[in-house]
């Protein structure tokens, strides 16, 4: 709740019992605020677990001006301009740039040449003390502006901030060092697309039966999972809900919006996060720019952004992803939880205080809470509604099937909550797998952490065009071989912290998932026995084996329409069940991509297939199904084109 609407409420009484913060009482002697909004600012933050600071600032009643000038009062200290702070000797102290960042703080030399803290918000420092070093023992403290603070910690620690973006993970659980031995790689596997084609000239037959055995036991396998885990999301629907939870203060939250060259949907991006109900006091949006986009920064330098929307710019390096973007983002986060959007995401507008109260109810071992992810364009081709119907089957049936089966399940990319000591535990993100989330997921789980599925939407944009289509499934593909393979170097250790249950889940999904679109031709030779025409393994196979073979093919053809049906059968995607039995002709593209991601894992391990998004109306800024919205509310510069 934020002072606007308590200004509504008849609550006068209530606010006389409050006690004034002594920053309060500073902004009120200057006539920077009234006593009254002074008094509604105290009743919001016995709700919220932040500042006076960025409640006033969040609801615009003051600025950061006016509360350095009044904290300098406050403390008979010094206020600091951007530019003091950027020309000031600094102290060395040995800790770590990461911890300045995280809390905003920055030992400086003073004029008089004794060590003083530069800090935005001093409240914080009491319990900072003890861990700094001697020689900051009774350092004075000094205002300045946070960003300048930041901005300065990044300058001076550019290097090395910048190496533990591309390292944060632990190299036993990274992929990075898949690119050190490429050549001995291409070799190898040279020589073994050598031995295939050998065996395929000289023993044709034998080879094709024994992929198509193969695939025919992952295809059980893939048909078998998917059936359990729709089983176990059916019978979850009639679990009875939790009980309220006891009324507690909502923590902050930060959310990383990742940007590269999304120059077509930034003005659209910021109306969708104004529309979020969470306490903006407690609301930490971070718009992660990469360094050499110089046109996603211009578009958003013409935006005038609300206080809690700052933009961090990485510096460049390699390898250039999502991931190593949030890494090097991170450390600039003030929230205890971290959300990840995408640029094109559309969230419910109550999403955050979902997430915010279900971390409250559950136990600490719930690390990650994933949502929903859907399409606000899914009638705009048969593309991308049949690309609705795999998102609707993934996250609202296998993937709450599959965590109520207690199995570690891989992430999307958008709509996840962490804890944040979770995730700087585990390093974050893997820079340089192309699906990190994916990866996070099993990492959570390596390290005893839980997933759980959250009923709350994001819409984002389906990709509707061929080609961008399986490039981006290309890439989803690749990081998928690159995650089994990295969490299957030690097939042992891996075992001992999953157990048995998630380690077999984890073999069954990705060995299946990946099998199946690897060998597809060779299930569709299936086709052929069906239709009564000669197939490859006639007359070393009995007919009678082949004709099975092919009937277990169409059954499971027949069972995934029914689970798609199903998936979109609830009134949001009624619309599309008369085209789910069309999704037999969407899966070839699968096939594709398969073959793109496994010649990019043996030559490009680490490229970043873009997708590009903005190719909808509605992603540029239209009336979206979970709610409209306009850009009246965005204040963009004088002579700014806008959209």
């Amino acid at each position: 709740m934020g002072i606007s609407e308590l200004r509504h409420m008849r609550s006068r009484d209530l606010g006389a019992q409050v006690p004034m913060n002594p920053l309060g009482r500073e902004l009120v002697r200057a006539g920077t605020i009234s006593r009254s909004d002074a008094t509604l600012a105290e009743m919001v933050r016995l709700h919220c677990d932040t500042s006076l600071d960025r409640i006033l600032q969040a609801e615009g009643l003051a600025t950061e001006d006016d509360l350095l000038a009044a904290h300098a009062r406050r403390l008979s200290s010094t206020r600091l301009s951007a530019e003091d702070v950027m020309r000031a000797e600094l102290v060395e102290t040995g800790l770590d740039p990461r911890f300045l960042l995280k809390h905003g703080m920055l030992p400086i030399q003073s004029a008089a040449g004794v060590p003083v803290l530069a800090t935005g918000g001093p409240d914080s420092l009491a319990a900072l003390r003890p861990a700094l070093p001697r020689k900051l023992d009774g350092a004075r403290v000094v205002m300045a502006p946070r960003h300048a603070i930041q901005d300065r910690i990044a300058q001076e620690h550019r290097d090395i901030l910048r190496q533990m973006a591309e390292a944060r993970v632990p190299e036993i659980e990274s992929c990075r060092t898949w690119g050190v031995h490429q050549h001995r790689r291409l070799r190898l596997t040279l020589v073994g697309l050598a031995v295939i084609i050998a065996l395929s000239l000289a023993f044709p037959i034998t080879v094709f039966a024994l992929f198509a055995v193969w695939a025919c036991f992952t295809l059980i396998v893939s048909a078998g999972l998917k059936i359990a885990a729709f089983l176990a999301q059916t019978s979850a629907r009639s679990d009875t809900p939790r009980g309220p939870t006891p009324p507690q203060p909502l923590p902050k939250v930060s959310v990383l919006v990742p940007l590269f060259r999304e120059t077509e949907i930034a003005h659209a991006l910021i109306a969708r996060l104004s529309r979020l109900t969470y306490p903006k006091c407690l609301l930490d949006v971070i718009l992660v720019l990469e360094e050499e986009d110089a046109l996603t920064r211009q578009t958003l330098a013409g935006i005038d952004l609300p206080p809690w929307v700052r933009p961090v710019i990485v510096p460049d390096g390699k390898p250039r992803t999502k991931p190593r973007a949030m890494n090097y983002a991170l450390d600039f986060c003030q929230g205890d939880i971290i959300g990840i959007f995408d640029a094109e995401d559309a969230p419910e507008a109550d999403q955050i205080t979902i997430v915010a109260r279900r971390f409250q109810q559950v136990p600490r071992d719930v690390a990650c809470l994933q949502g929903i992810l859907d399409y606000y364009n899914p009638t705009q081709n048969w593309l991308a509604r049949c690309f609705t119907i795999e998102y609707a089957t993934w996250f609202r049936s296998l993937m709450p099937g599959m965590a109520r089966l207690g199995l570690a399940i891989p992430l999307g990319g958008t709509t996840l909550y962490f804890r944040r000591d979770a995730l700087e535990e585990l390093g974050g993100w893997d820079a340089h797998n192309v699906t990190e989330d994916a990866d996070l997921g099993f990492r959570l789980a390596r390290h005893g952490y839980r997933t759980e599925m959250i009923q709350t939407v994001t819409e984002e944009e389906a990709n509707c065009r061929a080609w961008p289509w399986i490039k981006q499934r290309s890439r989803w593909l690749k990081g998928y071989m690159t995650t089994y393979l990295v969490h299957m170097r030690r097939p042992r250790l891996l075992y001992q912290q999953l157990g048995p249950r998630k380690f077999w889940g984890f073999q069954a999904h990705f060995v299946s998932a990946l099998s199946q679109f690897l060998l597809a031709p060779v299930l569709w030779s299936f086709w052929l026995v069906l239709f009564g025409l000669p197939h490859p393994l006639d007359g070393t196979v009995p007919h009678a084996l082949l004709m099975a073979l092919g009937s277990l093919f169409l059954l499971v053809e027949v069972l995934n329409v029914c689970l798609h049906m199903a998936s979109v059968s609830g009134p949001r995607h009624r619309h599309l069940m008369a085209w789910a039995p069309t999704m037999h002709f969407y899966t070839p593209l699968g096939a594709i991509a398969a073959y793109k991601a496994l010649y990019e894992l043996i030559l490009r391990p680490f490229f970043w297939d873009k997708t590009t998004h903005g190719l909808s109306v509605t992603a540029r800024g239209s009336r979206i199904s979970n709610g409209g919205f306009d850009l009246s509310g965005i204040k963009l510069e004088p002579g700014h084109k806008g959209l």
